[in-house]
């Protein structure tokens, strides 16, 4: 992968401080990202987090009691691009079909060399890439060795960039299985994976406990409402189950031979979902900064299963972030407000 350790500063799109570079979706849309480009970038983050040179303090919740909607906020430094942001997360209708739900997200990055601002931009797309390349990362680092086939849980927008990232960390993977419930969530798959990977193809699964049998890497993605429940007495010896969405049950948690989270104190609050009868999560093994920077091993044996918990840390977002503000100022993309006049 390449050192990202030597990343520039950041480079303020606002042209003083009166005035905030706002980046929106369309912006985003036409910016041209490799998906290389994107692991790089997120691993890059991990590691300066590990390194000790950036900061992640933990997410703030709120969520009213009969849980029809969540919201986030983030804070962090990257000590690399030298940049403070924050990032806010609210999803309205959790008690409602997925075209009735309202997802909203954005993050505003500083220059923490100059005090001016970078940018406010729409966090969807980063999101979407961010989280499908820290699944991919985990599966380089904690598969098995010579894994060879895949299953996706869930065809939403984090499930239909999953095989193309898995696939750019381990390319010997020979069988892409997917396993989704919605018609045009399957179609999007297929085409994702055939923009990135022309040659490759997927296999539409609807026997989930036999495919879950013959997957050496899980990648659950699914929305709570799935029919997906993968038991931990399906998975082979050696397999690896990574969580982001829904569809495993606890049970691939707690009688997992090594649990790996981006971050224990993260899964204590995002994963409440998996705690067992009495309320509780087990320890973590070993969170995923050392495991990248290479000071704590992601798998011991090769028939260990392992259970990874992808929650996302806020630095990813910042790094991938900063990144696409610099690609947008070199296209001259934005719109500056007075915000501060």
């Amino acid at each position: 992968m390449t050192d990202t350790s030597a990343a520039p500063v950041a480079t303020p799109m606002s042209s003083d401080d009166k005035h905030l570079r706002i980046l929106s979706t369309t912006d985003l849309a036409g910016i041209d990202i490799s998906l290389a480009d994107v692991v790089s970038t997120v691993e890059g983050a991990y590691r300066t987090l590990y390194a000790g040179q950036s900061d992640n303090p933990r997410k703030l919740t709120v969520k009213p009691q009969d849980g029809h909607s969540v919201s986030y906020a983030m804070l962090g430094r990257d000590g690399t691009r030298n940049v403070v942001a924050i990032k806010t997360s609210y999803k309205h209708g959790l008690d409602k079909g997925r075209d009735e739900q309202h997802y909203y997200t954005a993050l505003t990055i500083y220059d923490d060399i100059t005090g001016l601002p970078v940018a406010m931009m729409d966090c969807s797309r980063i999101g979407s890439l961010r989280t499908p390349a820290v699944s991919a990362l985990l599966a380089r680092e904690c598969a098995a060795p010579g894994a060879r086939s895949a299953l996706v849980i869930g065809t939403g927008t984090q499930g239909r960039l999953a095989l193309p990232f898995l696939l750019t960390t381990l390319p010997a993977l020979d069988r892409l299985m997917v396993f989704g419930t919605h018609s045009e969530g399957i179609t999007a798959v297929r085409e994702q994976l055939r923009a990135h990977f022309p040659d490759r193809d997927v296999e539409f699964v609807t026997d989930l406990r036999a495919a879950a049998s013959d997957a050496d890497v899980i990648v659950a993605t699914a929305g709570a409402h799935t029919p997906a429940a993968v038991e931990a007495g399906w998975l082979r010896p050696g397999a690896l189950s990574i969580l982001v969405g829904h569809g495993l049950t606890p049970s691939t948690l707690h009688r997992a031979d090594r649990v790996i989270a981006t971050s224990e104190a993260q899964m204590n609050v995002t994963g409440t979902d998996m705690a067992d009868a009495d309320g509780k999560l087990p320890a973590v093994d070993a969170e995923f900064p050392p495991v990248i920077a290479g000071n704590t091993a992601g798998r011991l044996s090769n028939t260990e299963r392992i259970f990874a918990y992808n929650s996302g840390l806020v630095v990813t977002d910042i790094a991938l972030g900063h990144r696409f503000a610099q690609l947008a100022l070199a296209q001259g993309l934005g719109t500056e407000v007075p915000l501060w006049q």
